[in-house]
C-alpha cells in the first residue's frame, strides 16, 4: 500500500476511529491521543496488514488496544475533573439522553453497539475487531438494545 492510499483510507476511517475511542475513553484529549497513536502505529506496522480490504478493521483493532493502554495508565491517577464530576454528579451536562444512556452501559456492551449502530461495521467485522465469537456480538447487541430501551423510556 502506498502513502496516498494509506492517507485516503485513514481519512475515511477518521469518524469511526473517534467514535470507537469515545466509547472506551471519556476524555476528548485521551481520544485524540489514542487515535493519533493508532495511526502512527498502523503506519509503522503497515507491512503486517495481510489484506488491504480489512484495513479499517485492522486499524480499529490497533485503536482499541491503544485505548486500553491509555485507560490502564490512567487507573494510577485520579484527575481533578473526575473528582469534580463525582462531586457534582447530580448536575446534568449538555450531552443528549442517548449519549448518556450509551455511556452508562457496560463497556463490553457499549463498544459493540457503537461499532454496529454508529460506525456501520458488520457483525463478522466486529467479531474480528474484538476477537470474540459472532454469537457473543449478537447477544451483546441485543442486550444493548434492551438496556437503551429501558433507560430511554424511564
Amino acid at each position: 500500500m502506498d502513502k496516498a492510499t494509506y492517507t485516503k483510507l485513514v481519512l475515511e476511517a477518521e469518524s469511526t476511529l473517534y467514535h470507537v475511542a469515545r466509547s472506551i475513553l471519556t476524555d476528548n484529549y485521551d481520544c485524540a491521543d489514542a487515535v493519533q497513536e493508532a495511526i502512527l502505529k498502523s503506519y509503522s506496522k503497515l507491512y503486517t496488514l495481510k489484506e488491504e480490504a480489512y484495513f479499517k478493521t485492522w486499524l480499529v483493532r490497533i485503536l482499541i488496544n491503544e485505548c486500553y493502554k491509555i485507560r490502564k495508565q490512567q487507573k494510577k491517577v485520579i484527575l481533578m475533573e473526575e473528582y469534580e464530576k463525582k462531586q457534582y454528579a447530580g448536575e446534568r451536562n449538555s450531552y443528549s439522553e442517548l449519549y448518556e444512556a450509551l455511556m452508562e452501559m457496560e463497556e463490553r456492551i457499549r463498544v459493540p453497539v457503537v461499532l454496529y449502530y454508529l460506525d456501520g461495521f458488520k457483525i463478522h467485522e466486529i467479531s474480528k475487531i474484538l476477537k470474540i465469537p459472532e454469537g457473543t456480538i449478537k447477544s451483546r447487541l441485543s442486550r444493548g438494545r434492551h438496556v437503551l430501551r429501558e433507560k430511554l423510556e424511564a
